[in-house]
């Protein structure tokens, strides 16, 4: 547990405004989170870890090992318990949270916000590839971090609509590369479908229901592929999206449709993904959808999405 349970975000990885998840996927957790950490180690005592909660005014400690790890946490309730019981004199490693879930410095912000409505965690403790506690990351830490971003994003569009649009219908292809596991990079693709899409001033819904399968494709491919690309034709009628990976391919094409089930290894669970979901998520969206695969030689899923609002509608 990472102690005391604070309010639900009031922010969707979903159900957004398209504005707001453009910056969603578009930022990492390491652009939001606080760099400026306090911290405790496994020796010092509780009382000790009270009084720097109550000189820098937080309520939680992560505590470290002797490489920065994160080994533990203690939050303001489990100071509040240790002065009802009687034991705040006791070592830190006896009565810290041991169980803390942490969050990786180069996952997308849309992970960290299902884990803040999910679990509902005062903080989260951020650490980078090497397992180092890099950082915290609180609901606060998001909001404003999204309301600042929300403005220049307002500027942005403002410049946008002053510019020259006479060719704003003309058809358009974009193409990207992605790499297995680089997380780091996951989401550019779609976040830069949906910057295509914005300027030609389309449906905000439609918007929303491509970037849901422009990302969720290439996080699949990220996560479960050797590498691949990512196509995208923009048409006055309609978005196709075409994403082709190198191997493994997949053996039974209607059990990967299912909701749920997934191939991800522990590591690439533990950092939230490969959850079962995204070629289910895809198809949901999308009003034509296609997915060919063949074991060793690689998979592509197509999927395509109406702007005319009457295929829209059906």
């Amino acid at each position: 547990m990472n102690g005391t349970i604070s309010e639900e975000i009031p922010i969707s990885a979903v159900d957004s405004p398209s504005a707001v998840l453009e910056l969603i996927y578009q930022l990492k957790i390491k652009d939001v989170m606080r760099s400026a950490i306090i911290t405790a180690d496994r020796t010092d005592t509780m009382r000790y870890v009270q009084a720097l909660m109550r000189e820098n005014y937080i309520t939680g400690v992560p505590i470290v090992d002797e490489r920065h790890r994160v080994v533990g946490l203690v939050s303001i309730d489990d100071v509040v318990t240790a002065l009802d019981q009687g034991f705040i004199g006791d070592v830190v490693e006896d009565r810290m949270t041991k169980n803390v879930i942490v969050l990786e410095d180069d996952m997308p912000l849309s992970f960290a916000i299902s884990y803040l409505n999910k679990y509902r965690y005062g903080r989260y403790p951020v650490i980078n590839k090497k397992k180092e506690l890099v950082g915290i990351l609180t609901s606060k830490d998001v909001v404003g971090t999204l309301l600042t971003e929300m403005n220049r994003e307002v500027l942005r569009l403002e410049k946008i609509s002053q510019k020259d649009t006479k060719n704003v219908n003309a058809c358009m292809n974009m193409e990207f590369t992605t790499v297995r596991y680089d997380f780091e990079l996951a989401g550019r693709a779609s976040t830069e479908i949906k910057k295509a899409l914005k300027q030609r001033n389309i449906d905000p819904k439609i918007i929303r229901r491509i970037a849901i399968a422009s990302y969720e494709l290439e996080i699949n491919q990220v996560v479960h592929s050797n590498g691949g690309t990512m196509f995208c034709s923009i048409q006055p009628d309609k978005v196709t999206v075409v994403a082709s990976d190198k191997g493994p391919g997949i053996a039974d094409l209607d059990l990967a449709l299912q909701e749920g089930w997934s191939t991800a290894n522990e590591w690439v669970r533990s950092l939230g993904f490969g959850a079962g979901m995204g070629l289910a998520n895809t198809k949901r969206v999308s009003d034509e959808f296609s997915l060919d695969s063949a074991v060793d030689q690689g998979t592509t899923v197509r999927s395509v999405v109406f702007i005319n609002s009457d295929k829209a509608e059906q």
